[in-house]
């Protein structure tokens, strides 16, 4: 049994952003605060946590598995026990044999380079005899389905690669409490359906679980109770029973995403409600020449990884200038990688790019295009967020500067350093950079990764001021929210990439 008794939080150092020692795990220094929480979780129950970003959900995380006050230094009042302990005065290692964590970015719970290691590295820990620990590795390949990510480099996992290790890390210690923090924000719908599949496993084994996630529809039919926070207190508890009367547009008044689960394979004659085709169209009768005007055109795009096995291989592809284009695909299928040759940033790319009637070589590319990674970290670098906005403008202009940031509802955070900033204001700040860069063609990969429903909202008017703006947005997501939204037109990846494709079959 989990028991949070009377607590309140606040962290009282730049430990408790995001990129602490640890990294990774969730909340800023001034968000993730919680005041006056009662909770308790029975055994075997699968409780939800969810609520807008900064409300806290990692927060109670961190107080279940003993990282608070243990490693993240903080003011707290209240007790928090597990199975009767309390872990505020247990130690971490002892606390890790009972409470498994998956966090929000895997790569900051791996201590190895290479996949097997990593998930026989807890069980190591224990003392486990090896002929155990081959065998709980192997149990959990085949139920996970990761035998071709297996003996592979940490280092080159997609994102969602990434999450699946992390998942099957957890899986392998056999602990009966199971933390998770926003599993799903990186995984294509297929993963999600496969994260689903084991997390009923899991409750059938009668283990305790509690998720903090937004994206809370593959969730709903199987949590027995949804917490709902807002800015650090419990707001609304949703019984199993009310979970089944909730509407979506109850979900949306209450700023959380839809409870209505997205099809594994999205029907491209789907149409909304307000008429536009779901996925938009392909653009299909755009003229084969590289002067057409009215697209981006891509020709023979190949690149290959260090090691010489082919990542790319797209002899065509047509982008629709002046729109919002979704790339789409699997996890592993080459949607980042694509988004950074595109920009210039892959060194071993080779192919034409086409834009109004010019070939841009890799190096004038970097100059037309502007990639918002999905690891945002890789590109903050100044001492506060107004000054990552200033040196991403051709001549600073420090009103249009304050325009954009009050766009993204980070005014109040202008004089704060960027890497102390949660997850999903972190992101907020790479888009704000790339407005201002004013370049003519935006990449996006993955801007709704951990993301609630009114920052996903959001940024789907953003890219359609872009867009208006005249610029040609190009989007990675997995979000199927987000291109309802705003997107003009989808492209699966798989669909040009003939790697990808070969895969597949």
């Amino acid at each position: 049994m989990i028991e949070l008794k009377n607590i309140s939080l606040s962290y009282t150092s730049s430990d408790g952003g995001e990129n602490g020692a640890a990294g990774g795990l969730g909340e800023s220094v001034s968000n993730g605060s919680l005041k006056n929480i009662n909770l308790t979780v029975s055994d075997g129950e699968f409780v939800l946590l969810t609520g807008g970003s900064g409300c806290g959900k990692t927060s109670i995380l961190r107080l279940i598995n003993g990282l608070i006050p243990n490693f993240y230094e903080a003011n707290l009042t209240g007790s928090v026990y597990v199975n009767g302990q309390n872990v505020s005065n247990a130690e971490l290692y002892d606390t890790a044999k009972i409470v498994s964590t998956v966090f929000q970015n895997p790569r900051s719970q791996f201590f190895n380079v290479d996949t097997t290691s990593e998930l026989a590295f807890a069980c190591e820990n224990r003392g486990m005899p090896e002929d155990e620990i081959l065998r709980r590795i192997d149990i959990t390949v085949k139920k996970l389905h990761l035998e071709n990510l297996m003996n592979r480099s940490l280092f080159n996992l997609s994102g969602g690669q990434k999450q699946k290790i992390a998942c099957a890390s957890v899986a392998v210690t056999g602990n009966q409490i199971i933390l998770l923090d926003e599993p799903s924000a990186n995984l294509d719908l297929r993963t999600i359906a496969g994260l689903k599949t084991l997390l009923s496993e899991w409750k059938a084994e009668g283990k305790t679980i509690v998720v903090a996630e937004h994206r809370i529809s593959y969730l709903w039919n199987l949590a027995d109770r949804t917490i709902i926070l807002k800015e650090g207190q419990i707001e609304k508890e949703l019984s199993r029973q009310e979970m089944d009367c909730a509407t979506e547009e109850f979900l949306h008044s209450l700023g959380l995403r839809s409870n209505k689960e997205q099809q594994l394979k999205p029907n491209p004659d789907e149409v909304d409600t307000d008429g536009r085709d779901l996925p938009p169209p392909t653009f299909q009768n755009l003229q084969q020449n590289s002067s057409n005007a009215d697209c981006l055109l891509i020709q023979n795009f190949r690149y290959k990884y260090k090691n010489g096995c082919l990542a790319l291989n797209i002899p065509q592809m047509q982008i629709a200038k002046g729109r919002i284009t979704a790339i789409t695909g699997n996890n592993g299928e080459g949607k980042t990688t694509f988004l950074n040759c595109l920009c210039g940033l892959g060194h071993r790319s080779k192919g034409g790019l086409f834009y109004n009637g010019k070939k841009y070589s890799r190096r004038k590319r970097q100059k037309l295009i502007y990639l918002v990674m999905q690891d945002v970290n890789h590109q903050l670098f100044t001492e506060s967020v107004f000054d990552e906005v200033l040196i991403s403008q051709t001549d600073e202009d420090e009103e249009e500067a304050h325009r954009i940031l009050a766009s993204l509802d980070l005014a109040d955070f202008s004089d704060r350093h960027p890497q102390s900033l949660s997850g999903g204001q972190k992101q907020r700040v790479a888009v704000a950079a790339a407005i201002a860069s004013g370049r003519d063609i935006m990449l996006f990969d993955e801007p709704t990764s951990g993301l609630d429903y009114t920052h996903m909202l959001q940024i789907g008017k953003i890219l359609a001021g872009l867009k208006e703006m005249g610029k040609t947005v190009i989007v990675v997501t997995h979000d199927r929210e987000l291109i309802k939204e705003c997107c003009d037109q989808e492209i699966r990846l798989a669909d040009y990439n003939s790697v990808a494709k070969a895969n597949q079959s």
